[in-house]
Parts: structure tokens; C-alpha cells; sequence
């Protein structure tokens, strides 16, 4: 399906920001991006400024972020009874590893230019990050093997969900591997970690 010229403006846009940042980018080069004729007004069609047109990204990737997140928490859910937990970890993992690198573009855009617009950093935070965190701690709550562990997981969560931002973050800003640690590598040790929350068995006496 072809996109509309308001969803060709937003996605070309986040791309320039990120590429140039926000400043950087004129409305003439959204506009030529974007297949307008670049200086002609056609991007004010669809938006009253380029600030609109950042904040109209952000919400959208906040939103459909929200959906994502319900869907997938839905496949995970669907393969509970057949998959080993080790398995079921893995696929939570790497998840989230595949979402953070979805808003690869948008990262950049938040750690170079968001500071100057508080508001667009709560949606951030309330539409990308804290549904990531809040699916861990329902994904962990629902998996029989955790019922009787007795953590703060909502802290768990932030330690959990946060290695997963930080090693993909670290690659789009250092451009090396943390550790130098394969993303195989990476799972599987916050697969261990994550098993290490089961309750350990009472001492044979």
C-alpha cells in the first residue's frame, strides 16, 4: 500500500533528524525528502511547523509501540504450555532487543535533541519505555514457574528491560558490541540471570 504523503513526511523527517538532528534540518529538505517540491510550503499541508512534525513521530512510535507491545505479549502468551522456560525467556529477550532496534532512528533523536522538549521526553517515557518495563513484570507474573518468587518486579524490570535498551543503545552510539558480546551471547546470559530469579531448592538435610 502506498504510504500518504503525511506518513512519507513524519518517517523521512525522524530520518534527517536523526541523520543531521533537529536543528540541522531544514523544512525545504523534509519537503524534497519527502518527494515535495522542496521550499514550496507542501509539508505546512500537513503540519503547522517541523516541531509539530517530531512530535507527530514521537506519538505515533509511542502508539503503535503500545500495540506491539499487546501483540506480543499475545504470541508469547500462545506458546507457553509447549516451550521450555529457557526458550520462552529467549523469545522475550530478543523481543525486546528487535524493538529497541526498530527505534534505532528515533534513539539517536532522543539522546541529541529531545532535552529542549520535555514533553516530547514523557511520551518517550510513558509511550516506549514504561510499556516495555510494565511487560515484563506481566510476562513474568503469568508464567507458573515464577507464582512463588517473592521480588520487586518492577525493579527487575528496570534491570532486565535496561540491559536490553543499553546493548543496543551502546551499539548505535559507540558502534562496538558492549563487551564485545554477541547478541547470542547476551541472551543467553540474560536468559541465565532471569532463571537465577527461580526459587532455589531447600538443602537436603
Amino acid at each position: 500500500m502506498t504510504r500518504s504523503t503525511r506518513a512519507r513526511i513524519i518517517d523521512e523527517a525522524l530520518r534527517l533528524f536523526a541523520e543531521r538532528g533537529y536543528s540541522a534540518t531544514s523544512v525545504a529538505e523534509i519537503e524534497a525528502a519527502s518527494g515535495l517540491s522542496p521550499g514550496a510550503g507542501g509539508l505546512y499541508r500537513h503540519f503547522k511547523s517541523k516541531y509539530e512534525v517530531l512530535a507527530a513521530a514521537i506519538n505515533e512510535h509511542a502508539a503503535r509501540t503500545r500495540s506491539q507491545v499487546a501483540e506480543s505479549l499475545a504470541e508469547l502468551g500462545s506458546m507457553e504450555a509447549s516451550a521450555a522456560l529457557d526458550d520462552r525467556l529467549s523469545h522475550l529477550c530478543r523481543a525486546g532487543l528487535a524493538k529497541v532496534r526498530e527505534e534505532s532512528e528515533l534513539t539517536r533523536v532522543f539522546f541529541r535533541d529531545l532535552s529542549q522538549f520535555p514533553e516530547l521526553v514523557a511520551v518517550v517515557r510513558e509511550g516506549l519505555l514504561q510499556p516495555m518495563f510494565d511487560a515484563i513484570v506481566t510476562w513474568f507474573r503469568a508464567q507458573p514457574e515464577y507464582k512463588d518468587v517473592e521480588v520487586d518486579w518492577a525493579g527487575i524490570s528496570v534491570v532486565l528491560g535496561g540491559s536490553v535498551v543499553h546493548y543496543r543503545l551502546f551499539q548505535e552510539t559507540v558502534g562496538e558490541l558492549p563487551g564485545y558480546a554477541d547478541k547470542d551471547q547476551f541472551v543467553a546470559a540474560w536468559v541465565r540471570l532471569a532463571v537465577g530469579l527461580l526459587p532455589s531448592p531447600a538443602p537436603v538435610s
